[in-house]
């Protein structure tokens, strides 16, 4: 009778709510800003993680450490959220918030800080256009960025490419730290002072014979 327990305790743990759900596009729909707004969305969301028992997944709630024997229960439960949330998100608004080896709290706060980047634009009576959030992560970056900064803000490029470009002058910059220095060879230049000015040999003029 023992091992029937232990087998039937399984059983019920592997049968988690979140398991059953087949579709969940049906039931939260797309947000894309539109025909479904970031706080219709949220209240949808919520209700639904509330169902099924995965609330603790979106509301800061802190994971178990990696070594709890319950870790991986979490991650995989976590991984479904992860996937409700990317599955109810526009195509555009889901390349913003893709990233890799994220948990579910991570892309609902990200989703958070997109909204309220577009309330503050809207604050100052300005119209939301990707223009107008590109200039915004422009601004604050430290002067390391400023050429790439005005190179993107010159060429009105996309959202997508002015991250990528960003992305692409961080690595740069991370790589160019990361070369040896030459420590003696500035060293011996600092040494030897300025180069001596080049100058035209003087020719003595010959004695008439």
């Amino acid at each position: 009778m023992g091992d029937a327990n232990n087998a039937n305790d399984a059983d019920a743990k592997a049968l988690h709510p979140v398991y059953s759900v087949t579709n969940i596009q049906n039931k939260v729909r797309i947000l894309d800003g539109e025909k479904v707004t970031y706080s219709s969305w949220v209240k949808l969301f919520k209700l639904h993680a509330h169902g099924y028992d995965v609330l603790d997944h979106i509301d800061e709630t802190p994971p178990p450490a990696a070594t709890d024997p319950s870790y991986e229960a979490w991650s995989k439960i976590d991984s479904i959220v992860l996937q409700w949330i990317y599955g109810t998100l526009s195509d555009d608004l889901l390349v913003r918030v893709l990233e890799a080896d994220s948990t579910a709290q991570q892309a609902w706060d990200r989703i958070k800080k997109m909204k309220d980047l577009a309330d503050q634009l809207n604050d100052v009576d300005h119209l939301v256009s990707e223009s107008r959030l590109v200039l915004q992560m422009l601004l604050g970056l430290p002067s390391e960025f400023d050429t790439v900064a005005s190179f993107i803000t010159q060429s009105d490029t996309s959202w997508d490419n002015a991250r990528e470009m960003l992305d692409r002058e961080q690595r740069r910059q991370a790589t160019q730290q990361q070369l040896p220095s030459q420590p003696t060879l500035v060293a011996a230049n600092k040494s030897q002072g300025p180069p001596a000015p080049m100058t035209h040999p003087v020719q003595t003029p010959h004695p008439h014979s």
